[in-house]
């Protein structure tokens, strides 16, 4: 691409370029390399989330300077920067957990201030684990600068042949993370021996990238594509493929492009695209955190878009796409079958996506549909028309104990598995529900409670994986129900309601719930309630005594405990678009 369609004048990198005051400002760039020809042209940013914390993350420097060289092939000057990540499989189980959901904040932010600082005219995010995928792209909507988001692709599954001591449901399939964390459940219940455990744990994450199943990352990176801000099919090679590299050429060549076009993220992210996302989230029985993430981003464009909204579209979308942890297959399965696009193509059959919308290729869905030849398998992807269930994998749930919302993931579930009603054993905190669980101290038939862990009581909204997996562990999964005010991973399988608002601390009717209170959790009426009247809830707020304390004082956790916004909003710090007084990318 000629750089010469680029009209410095009109484009943000010009107050660090262009005029005789810029001099010292070019003095930078020459002693980092560049040429006179490259300082004048565009500059785009290249943000990773790159680091050595996890798998997830540790590829995506390689794609990156794959992505270096199509900007540079469409006439631009890339800019690699990396932020953070909080990688949820290591901080699951612990205190670590509270920074995860504030990582995606943290992203947002640093990935905005690095392009406001150095005047950056587009942007390709590059991401590997759950919160960074929305992070990235929440910076890219608020922003509004020509933008690519790219997923640095999954893990490939585990596997270990059969032998003595490992059980027969553990040998000879896929294995993913969510497998390890249940094997702990049953090694704690004396199901497994820790010999065994120790076999697992070296077998189940054989390679680079995101944890395999529909788990939160994959749910996200999908999003990516339906949302229209990834190139089509560019999520579904896993990470160690270095065919991934071409996907990484084609999203820096398209950023010029839409920078070229004058295309931005808010062009593409609407109503009907965050829509269409959600179809995908239903369709494939995707993590409940999209429930979080998706209003977030809404929230970015000005648009509003709430939990309740999501769970509508996820109401009355079928399930059709066999993944773990409800399914039996992976994100290398899916990738295989077709990837997303063979996905929405079985949606737009069924007269369920917005065809219109514009994404990062310059094309239509519709167009880009067009383009797809394969079709369902029947095997990971099953025809529309025959589905898994009826409605979507992921429902909301509302009533007394929930007016604000709350969410459930369903994929893999019978339907007379979606009922439940029994006595409330209220825990304070997740790691007091652990203990109870790793003790065998509760009881088939009850609901678990486990309150002050949404995101300004927690602070941070953990997740709760490692209680539900030991639960799944011991074979509890189906006999007790869970309801938390926190989240849960998407690896979580069972009856497990989260995102319960109004949270404790804010004197939600969940912090009123006392041992023994009847709960019923209906996923097919969409209801979580208590057996308590109206005068009997208003009694016991009148004797609250106010939020639980938490040891968090000080620091980033404080901060985001004070800024942190609603749940059934997308737990956001900031005002967002509707409070906006400029755009950066006009400045």
């Amino acid at each position: 691409m000629d750089a010469r369609r680029f009209d410095k004048s009109r484009l943000p990198s010009r107050h660090v370029s262009e005029g005789p005051e810029r001099a010292p400002h070019r003095s930078y760039m020459y002693a980092m390399g560049l040429s006179e020809e490259e300082i004048h042209r565009p500059y785009v940013g290249v943000a990773t989330c790159w680091n050595e914390a996890a798998p997830c993350n540790i590829a995506l420097n390689r794609q990156a300077q794959a992505v270096k060289l199509g900007v540079k092939a469409g006439g631009g000057t890339p800019r690699e920067f990396t932020t953070i990540t909080v990688t949820d499989g290591i901080a699951m189980g612990h205190e670590g957990m509270r920074a995860s959901l504030a990582s995606r904040e943290v992203i947002a932010d640093s990935v905005e201030l690095t392009m406001r600082g150095h005047c950056y005219d587009a942007l390709v995010g590059l991401a590997g684990c759950d919160k960074s995928l929305p992070g990235m792209m929440m910076a890219m909507i608020r922003l509004n600068v020509p933008s690519v988001f790219l997923y640095g692709g999954s893990i490939l599954p585990g596997r270990v042949r059969a032998a003595p001591g490992i059980p027969e449901d553990f040998a000879e399939r896929d294995l993913t993370v969510q497998d390890l964390f249940e094997a702990v459940g049953r090694q704690q219940s004396g199901g497994l021996s820790e010999a065994a455990l120790k076999v697992l744990e070296a077998a189940a994450c054989p390679s680079a990238g995101a944890c395999g199943g529909q788990f939160t990352a994959n749910t996200m990176a999908c999003v990516s594509e339906a949302i229209g801000l990834a190139l089509f099919n560019s999520s579904g090679a896993p990470a160690p493929y270095e065919s991934r590299d071409q996907y990484a050429e084609a999203s820096g060549r398209a950023v010029m492009e839409l920078l070229a076009r004058n295309i931005r993220p808010r062009d593409i992210v609407t109503r009907k695209s965050l829509e269409n996302a959600a179809r995908v989230v239903a369709a494939t029985g995707g993590s409940t955190n999209a429930g979080l993430h998706l209003p977030a981003m809404a929230h970015e464009a000005g648009i509003p878009f709430t939990l309740e909204d999501v769970c509508d579209i996820f109401r009355d979308t079928p399930y059709f796409v066999s993944l773990k942890p409800g399914g039996k297959y992976v994100a290398k399965d899916l990738y295989e079958a077709g990837g997303l696009p063979v996905v929405m193509k079985e949606l737009r059959k069924a007269g369920l996506i917005h065809e219109d919308c514009i994404t990062v290729s310059g094309r239509t869905i519709g167009e880009e549909l067009d383009r797809i030849t394969g079709e369902a398998d029947g095997r990971v992807i099953h025809p529309i028309e025959n589905p898994i269930s009826r409605t979507g994998g992921v429902v909301g749930l509302k009533g007394n104990l929930a007016p604000e919302g709350a969410i459930v993931k369903i994929a893999g579930m019978a339907e007379e598995e979606l009922r439940f009603t029994g006595p409330a054993r209220v825990f304070e905190c997740e790691e007091d529900a652990f203990e109870a669980v790793r003790t065998r101290a509760y009881k088939e038939g009850e609901v678990i409670v486990i309150r002050n862990e949404g995101p300004a009581g927690g602070p941070g909204m953990r997740e709760m994986l490692a209680t539900t997996a030991a639960l799944s562990g011991q074979g509890m999964g189906k006999k007790v129900a869970l309801i938390t005010d926190g989240r849960f991973s998407g690896a979580t399988r069972g009856f497990c309601v989260g995102h319960v608002g109004p949270e404790a601390a804010h004197g939600g009717p969940i912090a009123l719930i006392r041992d023994g209170d009847i709960i019923t959790i209906d996923a097919i009426k969409g209801e979580l309630s208590v057996a308590l009247s109206d005068e009997e809830l208003a009694r016991r707020r009148a004797e609250w005594k106010g939020p639980r304390p938490t040891i968090y004082g000080s620091g980033a956790l404080w901060k985001y405990a004070q800024l942190v916004g609603k749940t059934c909003l997308g737990a956001v710090t900031h005002p967002g678009a509707a409070a906006e007084r400029h755009v950066y990318a006009d400045l």
